[in-house]
């Protein structure tokens, strides 16, 4: 038999699921919470706010790049080539970065490569021989500038130009890294502005209740993490009820305007794939967000108090989507690598590499990070939260026993 059922006190995750259902229960029957779902009219101008960024990724959707699959001394050659004609060529130069180091004599399918690189062609063969693979639009725009480079890379005479083969790819609707990268900014935007409306309701809930003293009454009953658990999962379920009915709504709207609405090019993973990560992206953000919510919480005594030490917070998810939006146009380096690395902007940074990128392992390792960040951020919360109440009130406990033990030793 467990020690929870001898002892007659509920395990932290079923006294979680007995504070989940209470919390779920009252805010969804709320006469509040009908007008709360009139919420994402309003937050509109964020959408606005995020222009800059849009610009920043229709940019790097735009710049020319091109995959480098040569020997290792060939690469260099061709990047150091085209480094020194960035300033004196006088024509546009497309931006090159290695992507294989290919042994002499080795097989490399370019094609089969391009589908899955990040750039929009790939040159291989040698600079005496270059092979420029891409899309009809990019090949015919690039073998001028890859054959002035290769002559360059070769150390040619200005007029003896590199024969460029050409291998032309007809790219499918949607599957181009341009629009790849709408699709994720879209996806990212989304997840923002939803963690933007329904994020602040744990910070209120819990505030209200610690006025009443009803957060301190359940502290007592059961386990000060299952409190905090219980509470975030009761307000992530009032959030996907609220997302339900928002999405219901879009729903209609989309099919009453049918084909008048501009359609965004499908995601790497497929559009399944993608709302069923961004569901479980969304109640990692919330629950990290709201965990961080939570601790704030227990250092807030007053709505005042709330107001002045959440905006912090909520400039910090502003930074967040930023920075993952900015390290979006970066995939690969070392900038996406910490946007996923940061719990907080990790499920806005690994939403947007669904949309980029078809592997799923590392939405795997990527999910398990942040649930271990969840658990850290809760017992934390908790902690800190336990340690204010048991030192609140005229008469803490802790300060009647300092006060019983110096009275013993006095009278010894």
């Amino acid at each position: 038999m467990s020690k929870s059922v001898e002892t007659g006190r509920l395990s932290t995750f079923a006294a979680a699921m007995v504070v989940a259902r209470r919390d779920f229960t009252a805010i969804l029957f709320s006469r509040s919470f009908l007008f709360f779902l009139l919420g994402p009219l309003f937050p509109v101008v964020v959408a606005v706010m995020a222009g800059g960024v849009g610009q920043r990724v229709q940019t790097s959707a735009e710049t020319p790049r091109i995959g480098i699959a040569m020997s290792g001394e060939d690469a260099l050659r061709m990047t150091t080539a085209r480094d020194s004609l960035a300033g004196s060529a006088g024509i546009p130069l497309p931006d090159m970065r290695v992507i294989a180091e290919v042994r002499p004599g080795e097989a490399f399918d370019a094609r089969a490569r391009l589908a899955k690189a990040d750039t929009t062609a790939i040159l291989s063969g040698t600079p005496a021989s270059p092979v420029l693979t891409g899309p009809q639009r990019w090949v015919e725009e690039w073998r001028g500038p890859v054959s002035l480079i290769a002559a360059q890379a070769e150390g040619n005479g200005p007029r003896d130009y590199a024969k460029v083969e050409t291998q032309v790819v007809v790219a499918k609707r949607g599957e181009s890294r341009s629009g790849r990268l709408k699709t994720a900014q879209g996806a990212q935007t989304l997840l923002f502005l939803l963690m933007m409306i329904l994020a602040g309701m744990v910070l209120s809930n819990l505030v209200e209740e610690k006025g009443n003293k009803i957060i301190e009454i359940l502290a007592a009953a059961i386990p000060m993490d299952a409190v905090f658990f219980g509470k975030l999962f009761a307000m992530l379920g009032v959030s996907f009820v609220g997302i339900a009915v928002w999405g219901s709504m879009v729903g209609a709207l989309v099919l009453a305007a049918g084909s008048a609405l501009p359609s965004l090019p499908a995601p790497a993973v497929g559009w399944p794939l993608l709302f069923a990560l961004g569901v479980v992206y969304f109640a990692m953000a919330y629950l990290l967000v709201g965990s961080l919510f939570l601790a704030i919480g227990s250092l807030a005594t007053t709505v005042r108090e709330v107001q002045t030490m959440s905006m912090p917070v909520t400039m910090l998810q502003l930074i967040n989507f930023f920075f993952a939006s900015f390290a979006m146009t970066e995939a690969g380096s070392g900038l996406e690598i910490a946007a996923i690395v940061i719990p907080f902007s990790s499920p806005f940074a690994m939403l947007a590499r669904a949309a980029l990128d078809p592997g799923l392992v590392p939405h795997v390792l990527a999910i398990a990070w942040q649930l271990v960040c969840v658990v850290v951020f809760v017992k934390l919360g908790s902690r800190l939260f336990r340690k204010r109440v048991m030192q609140s009130g005229p008469a803490p406990v802790r300060q009647r026993r300092k006060l019983l033990s110096r009275l013993r030793t006095a009278r010894g």
